[in-house]
């Protein structure tokens, strides 16, 4: 028998073993080359996604089902929140005519208010063994409330907008708050609460600047 000849019969005996031995090798290869798609379903909290080094943390005191729950509601307020943030700059830097000055300082102001609460959610979702989803993509997804992508200058049609945004995202917070309380998360439901009286308030005081004739 050949040399060539020998070499293909000792392969050939030994070819299930050597493939059995090669794909454990070629998948941790595949996994851990940079740039490989994530496997696995696209859940509300990426710490659910079947990548590498990313494997389920502990939840603590909540079931699988019900930090299901609270992620949802946690990775839709992230999403709102900094979608809300990046519409009132929007705004602040668009606004003209008469009442450019008033909006301009209270736009700002009304941020610094909701900004604290981006990193508190987030860092919410992460105390509690998951992982938020931040591209702008994923925050366009999940936002409730769309940056405008013209230039909107008028006042009335500005705070009109926002008023209309703030109503919805106050409701959801409320909505929120009594879901995951529901879902044996009381700590997140109360800083739901304390959001949506700061959104009530912002809400209010935009709306009051309506009631001003000149808005016209």
């Amino acid at each position: 028998m050949t040399k060539k000849s020998k070499a293909a019969s000792k392969t050939s005996g030994t070819g299930k073993a050597a493939v059995a031995d090669q794909a454990p090798q070629d998948q941790a290869a595949q996994e851990a080359a940079p740039g490989v798609p994530a496997q696995g379903e696209a859940k509300a909290d990426a710490a659910h996604l079947d990548t590498v080094n990313n494997e389920l943390v502990d939840h603590g005191y909540l079931t699988e089902e019900e930090f299901g729950t609270v992620s949802e509601t946690l990775q839709r307020n992230l999403a709102t929140t900094i979608s809300l943030y990046l519409k009132f700059k929007k705004y602040h830097w668009d606004i003209r005519g008469r009442f450019f000055r008033d909006l301009h300082l209270a736009y700002d102001e009304f941020i610094a208010e909701i900004f604290p609460s981006i990193d508190e959610q987030a860092e919410r979702l992460v105390a509690l063994g998951g992982s938020p989803i931040a591209a702008p993509a994923d925050i366009e997804r999940f936002s409730v409330v769309q940056v405008p992508t013209e230039t909107v200058r008028d006042a009335r049609t500005q705070v009109a907008d926002l008023v209309a945004d703030l109503t919805r995202v106050g409701k959801g917070y409320r909505d929120d708050s009594q879901t995951v309380d529901e879902a044996n998360d009381p700590a997140t439901a109360d800083m739901y609460n304390g959001y949506a009286q700061t959104i009530d308030k912002i809400r209010w005081m935009l709306s009051a600047m309506m009631d001003d004739d000149r808005m016209n």
